[in-house]
Parts: C-alpha cells; sequence; structure tokens
C-alpha cells in the first residue's frame, strides 16, 4: 500500500475516533476512501455523508435506491 495512503487513512481514522466515533470496522472504509482520494478516483459509497466528512476532494457516485 502506497504511504500517502497509510497516512490519509490512518490520520481521518484519528479524527473519526476524536469525534466520538466508536464503530469497530470502519477501518477498512478510511483505506479505501484514502486510495480514492490519493488517485484520485471517484468513490462509489452509500455512506455518503462519511465520506464527504473525511474526504471532501472525493467526487462520490452514490446509487440511488
Amino acid at each position: 500500500m502506497p504511504r500517502a495512503v497509510l497516512f490519509l487513512a490512518g490520520k481521518v481514522f484519528t479524527q473519526y475516533r476524536r469525534a466520538g466515533g466508536s464503530r469497530t470496522g470502519v477501518l477498512p472504509d478510511f483505506f479505501i476512501g484514502a486510495h480514492a482520494a490519493v488517485a484520485q478516483l471517484p468513490l462509489l459509497t452509500r455512506d455518503v455523508r462519511r465520506s464527504r466528512t473525511y474526504f471532501p476532494s472525493l467526487k462520490l457516485i452514490a446509487p440511488t435506491m
């Protein structure tokens, strides 16, 4: 994994925890978001709010239900 991705994922995960985030299975989501941000790729997600909060520069693709 590129060092820039690891750094960004760790940084936003720390923000999440400091903001009171307590869910335990979210670290992989931060790795995926960081990959998309570093590679400047769009991200397909159903969790638009969290993605927009921690990766504001990402173009998001959100399926409508």
